[in-house]
């Protein structure tokens, strides 16, 4: 039997019944499409490949560990670990990033006045950003999903509804709803963003 032809779950059954070329098989027939998916997002070669290989291994991990659960959509499964692992991966960029003198506060004279509005305004806007990306994961699974691939990973719409395989019209449809859920959840919760 051509092994093009095995589905998904017949590659997953005969992995779990100790046949390890299956694994392989079935890594081998979607890797191109999570790398292309990955590589649209960082926009990194390098980066995309270091990415490409923990989200294949959390995906072999978990299967393992027998907490897969076969609902016909193993690409789209595996596309979310790619996209928690590249969520995960820009929120290490944010941490790790190092503030320059400028950014500091620090002015040419190296007048303390300055640094110290800078660092306020800076804590606020960190707060206002937690305040936001907190609220951003109450929001149902579509709509956050949209927001995250626009505004944290600089996406277009196009892209956004080819990567989630609806229409560009519903794609922003969901980011319509989802910027209305947020609006509210702001007055809701007294989230001041100034």
């Amino acid at each position: 039997m051509n092994t093009q032809l095995l589905s998904d779950q017949v590659l997953l059954n005969r992995y779990l019944s100790g046949d390890r070329s299956a694994i392989s098989q079935l890594i081998d027939r979607h890797s191109a499409r999570v790398r292309d998916y990955i590589r649209m997002m960082v926009k990194d070669r390098d980066v995309a490949d270091d990415i490409l290989q923990e989200t294949l291994i959390k995906v072999v991990r978990v299967i393992d560990e027998g907490r897969y659960a076969d609902t016909g959509k193993f690409l789209s499964w595996v596309l979310r670990i790619a996209h928690n692992q590249v969520i995960d991966y820009f929120r290490s960029q944010k941490s790790a990033r190092t503030v320059s003198e400028a950014e500091a506060g620090y002015d040419m004279l190296g007048t303390l006045r300055f640094a110290e509005r800078t660092v306020e305004d800076r804590i606020v806007a960190e707060q206002i950003e937690a305040d936001v990306r907190r609220l951003i994961d109450l929001l149902p699974e579509e709509q956050r999903e949209v927001v995250v691939m626009r505004y944290y990973a600089g996406m277009s719409f196009q892209e956004i509804a080819d990567q989630t395989e609806v229409s560009i019209n519903t794609a922003l449809g969901r980011m319509r709803y989802a910027l209305i859920n947020l609006r509210k959840m702001i007055k809701e919760n007294n989230v001041i963003l100034n």
